[in-house]
């Protein structure tokens, strides 16, 4: 075995273990699945701002690449630039995730990790950024994007 694929080996062990043990016992975790298929785990959560949210792990030759769908696209083009400009600023003071525009122009909140640095530890660090992220500027979004024209969104 390479070292790459022992690299690989080793991050999909400890997604599969982590992710169905600890990671599936917190409350705010409604679902865990894995698509043999894809290499693909998906992480369903809860929150206060949100019914729910899926978090995508993407398990790569080098990175694990994660991904939240975070929320459509506005029609109205000066809703989608004021929304851009909303996110793109948040963007400057993330840590492990990023807002970024789909193929689709939908918003996704979208990051990775090197294998070599994929840890227990850092897996929860990434799970909580896109849990804090998602709760904290999922409604401010939604206001900006398709609330009552007016109406400034609390960016508390």
């Amino acid at each position: 075995m390479t070292p790459v694929e022992s690299d690989l080996h080793a991050a999909h062990a400890l997604l599969d273990a982590h992710l169905w043990g600890p990671v599936l016992e917190q409350p705010s975790v409604q679902h865990v699945e894995y698509d043999p298929e894809l290499a693909r785990w998906y992480v369903r959560f809860g929150c206060d701002g949100r019914d729910a949210a899926t978090i995508y792990f993407d398990l790569h030759q080098r990175t694990l690449r994660y991904e939240v769908y975070f929320l459509p696209s506005p029609e109205d083009a000066t809703r989608r630039a004021e929304l851009n400009e909303f996110l793109l600023r948040r963007n400057h003071d993330l840590y492990a995730a990023r807002f970024s525009l789909g193929r689709d122009g939908d918003v996704y909140l979208t990051g990775r990790v090197a294998l070599e640095h994929l840890t227990e530890q850092e897996l929860d660090r990434i799970i909580g950024v896109l849990f804090e992220l998602t709760e904290r500027w999922f409604q401010p979004a939604v206001a900006i994007a398709f609330g009552p024209r007016g109406e400034e969104p609390a960016l508390s």
